[in-house]
């Protein structure tokens, strides 16, 4: 399987990332040990979290994610195997990017990982309160103890990666190898800025939200269709005119290569400039398998043009 590059970090992951966000969560332990276990003997090995998920569910803290991960690898014996990426900064316990707090963070995503490097570690959102020198500069520290091997951004603005790509480029620190942003077929914002930058200083993109809470899989198609869903308040933003007939475009190329409408959305994103990986979560091996099968269907351009 092509191997495709974390930007100039030297690590190099097979296309697609398996989101832990539901693990512990929607996903219960059983459930997530089969994900990974399953995703691992596909051939890929990229899973990606965060210190706060899933915080936002009733009944928990966050940690969850990290702990699975960490329990999974410890009884697999799988460390080796894996590329693990987790984020800092959102969660209220590692809130922002002050140098304590980015080394305090570490030690409590080691812990739960139970492991002694991450080989991803990613500042969740930009923190404007910070000075971008400090941030590196922590991160460098984590670096050169060999705790995490490269450093990647979530969720920043073009004008901020860029700041924080010459700060990095100047001090000599370690820069973002990486960046976690919103994209998809709807969603493409990105494509403004933030791609030409990350295209320039091969920065490498694993964006989430790849099946836009759900819409890209042609299963909402108005508003009856999104009651009572976890995202469907997220998911009504889409509903109009031109996202519907995007979602007809979508069906007829699935239709052309026996597909689901995710595995499309999926393999149109994994071709995109600067793109890694889509980064996708699944909570049964249904879900998983169909991840797969879009992370390995090939679009002809006339596909790629039909869907914008």
């Amino acid at each position: 399987m092509e191997k495709r590059a974390l930007g100039l970090s030297g690590i190099k992951v097979s296309p697609l990332c398996l989101g832990g966000n539901v693990f512990g969560w929607t996903a219960d332990e059983n459930m997530s040990f089969a994900l990974l276990d399953a995703f691992l003997a596909a051939g890929f090995e990229f899973v990606d979290t965060a210190d706060g998920y899933s915080n936002w569910a009733p009944g928990h803290e966050g940690g969850e994610s990290e702990t699975v991960i960490g329990k999974w690898m410890k009884a697999r014996g799988t460390r080796a195997r894996v590329i693990i990426a987790t984020k800092l900064g959102m969660w209220k316990r590692t809130a922002g990017l002050k140098a304590a707090n980015i080394i305090s963070a570490c030690e409590g995503s080691l812990k739960r990982l139970q492991t002694d490097y991450i080989d991803l570690y990613q500042a969740h959102r930009d923190d404007p309160d910070t000075p971008q020198d400090e941030t590196l500069n922590a991160f460098a520290k984590l670096v050169k103890a060999g705790k995490v091997r490269a450093i990647g951004a979530s969720n920043f603005g073009a004008t901020r990666l860029a700041s924080a790509l010459n700060i990095a480029r100047d001090a000599g620190f370690p820069r973002y190898q990486t960046l976690q942003p919103l994209y998809n077929l709807i969603d493409r914002e990105f494509e403004r800025e933030l791609q030409p930058l990350c295209v320039e200083e091969e920065v490498g993109v694993f964006p989430y939200y790849t099946l836009a809470a759900g819409f890209l899989t042609g299963k909402y198609r108005s508003k009856k269709d999104t009651e009572g869903r976890a995202r469907g308040a997220r998911v009504e933003t889409y509903l109009n005119d031109k996202n519907l007939a995007l979602l007809d475009r979508v069906e007829t190329v699935a239709g052309a290569h026996n597909a689901t409408m995710a595995e499309v959305a999926i393999a149109w994103l994994r071709d995109r400039p600067s793109i890694v990986a889509p980064l996708a979560s699944a909570t049964n091996l249904d879900q998983l398998q169909s991840l797969i099968r879009g992370a390995q269907l090939k679009l002809t351009g006339e596909d790629m043009a039909a869907l914008g």
